[in-house]
């Protein structure tokens, strides 16, 4: 509970002291009319201090957000609507909004006395330039009486939230092809003949029903039979975003960073819509265990938006994690920053043969950081490329071999050295083209 002094204005506590100096000084040399005159300017203080409720209004604060997944520089509106749940009316209020700077500056306006029930409806606008949930709330309610004297701050603890989704790209028309290793090869041909459901027969079972009885089975075995549709397994694609807080320079808003999400938030809605299944694998994936599961494009948009640097993040961690999509020939794409040798070893030692892997790699020392890796960048694509030999593809693809990607090249993955002014698009052309391969 604030103390009365504390409420009071600079105006308030002058009038305060003041109007003690005059009354001691009245009753000291004898004059009645100062002595009033002093009262008065100890009561007016006073009088609003007792008239002043302190109590936080029971006012109810719904907010609704058009629309409610933004994309970085599109405007979203926000609409908030303020309830009388009380049974008393309310006072006059100035409501601040606080809200992420990124989002704009914060929104103020009058909330005027309300009845029990009513309800006050307002609107503003917010827009950021990079991806993030932000925070919605908590409102401030300031309320001044009309001699400035009194000054009284309220809080209320409705929140709520905008979600501002990774800059997507799009990456042209290419499809992918798949890989020839494990259960994640080609689709077999019998697709081509018999569609995308595969009918096998088996013995009927007790649950069945009778429309799948396949007849001309079951009189060639004398037994129940029924038809069993089995669709195919689909192409899989783990997508490895490297989140360790060291090998990323800045603070803030990180560039690096950005553009590593942004890239894989682009190869996510582009296999999408080419019908692979996408895993995502992430320090937090790891954690809490979601790794296996297969994500749809808006769930996976959503984590990547939430997504930021980890201190505890290892990438010996993701590469372990790795390991069980590869050995069953799923595409690996990574975005991984080129902090260490021990770690991109690691990781490209996840890559079986046959299998593909990408790799996007981020030389921090483009974006203002240290690099133990090669500072050189292809004119053409602003990157350089490293193909392995171990996936079919030949050497030359770009203007050189750099050192950052020589250890995932030797073990056969196409990489693409990338900085802050690649172009996300055609680093992967780079990568996912099969240029230069050898029939």
């Amino acid at each position: 509970m604030s103390s009365p002094w504390s409420l009071l204005t600079s105006r308030g506590r002058i009038f305060a002291v003041l109007g003690l100096v005059v009354v001691a000084a009245g009753i000291l040399l004898g004059y009645e009319d100062v002595t009033r005159i002093g009262l008065v300017l100890v009561a007016l203080p006073v009088l609003t201090l007792l008239l002043m409720p302190r109590r936080t209004p029971q006012v109810r604060v719904l907010r609704e957000v058009e629309p409610t997944r933004l994309v970085p520089d599109e405007r979203g509106e926000v609409r908030v609507r303020f309830t009388n749940v009380g049974r008393r009316p309310t006072a006059l209020y100035l409501a601040e909004e606080h809200l992420d700077l990124q989002l704009g500056d914060r929104p103020r306006f009058v909330l005027p006395r309300m009845s029990p029930g009513e309800e006050r409806r307002f609107r503003y606008a917010v827009r950021s330039r990079h991806r993030g949930a932000f925070d919605l709330g908590p409102i401030v309610l300031r309320q001044r009486d009309p001699f400035g004297l009194t000054f009284l701050t309220l809080q209320l603890s409705s929140s709520s939230e905008v979600l501002v989704l990774p800059r997507v790209h799009n990456l042209g028309d290419g499809r992918v092809r798949g890989t020839s290793a494990g259960s994640e090869g080609e689709m077999p041909q019998m697709l081509a003949l018999h569609g995308e459901d595969d009918v096998s027969i088996r013995t009927w079972r007790e649950g069945d029903e009778l429309r799948r009885v396949h007849w001309p089975a079951t009189a060639h075995r004398g037994e129940l039979m029924v038809r069993q549709e089995e669709r195919p397994a689909r192409r899989r694609a783990l997508l490895v975003l490297d989140s360790r807080d060291a090998a990323y320079p800045g603070t803030g808003v990180r560039p690096a960073y950005e553009w590593a999400v942004s890239a894989l938030a682009s190869v996510a809605r582009h296999l999408a819509a080419d019908g692979w299944v996408i895993h995502l694998l992430t320090d937090t994936t790891v954690r809490d265990g979601t790794t296996e599961r297969a994500v749809d494009l808006d769930s996976l948009l959503d984590s990547l938006a939430r997504m930021q640097p980890d201190k505890d993040a290892r990438l010996d961690r993701l590469a372990a994690a790795a390991a069980p999509f590869t050995t069953s020939g799923v595409l690996v794409v990574a975005a991984v920053v080129a902090h260490d040798e021990s770690g991109l070893r690691e990781l490209a030692n996840t890559r079986q043969p046959g299998s593909r892997a990408l790799a996007f790699v981020i030389d921090p020392a483009r974006f203002g950081g240290g690099s133990r890796g090669s500072r050189g960048e292809a004119r053409r694509s602003g990157g350089g490329v490293a193909g392995g030999a171990g996936d079919g593809v030949g050497e030359g693809v770009g203007d050189e071999r750099s050192p950052l990607t020589s250890l995932l090249a030797d073990s056969g993955w196409r990489s693409v050295v990338v900085g802050p002014h690649t172009d996300v698009p055609r680093a992967w052309a780079a990568i996912s083209t099969p240029t230069g391969v050898r029939g």
